[in-house]
């Protein structure tokens, strides 16, 4: 998997199907997102996407997100 910095645009997969945004912060440690608590750590950062689309912001970690090429 390429490693993924604040600021790439990446995709991940929805129940509507495929979405994208930009990775706006990388979270080590505990914060919440939309009412949700998030928990990162150094191995396993959460990472914090801005989608395209809608303008809201979720957590993901590394796996769900998919690099995109630009």
């Amino acid at each position: 998997m390429a490693k993924l910095s604040k600021g790439d645009h990446v995709q991940w997969r929805t129940s509507q199907g495929p979405t994208s945004g930009r990775i706006e912060r990388i979270v080590e440690g505990t914060t919440t997102v939309g009412g949700t608590k998030l928990k990162g750590s150094k191995d396993e950062p959460i990472y914090i996407v801005k989608s395209d689309k809608t303008g809201k912001r979720a957590g993901h970690k590394a796996d769900a997100l998919r690099k995109k090429s630009s």
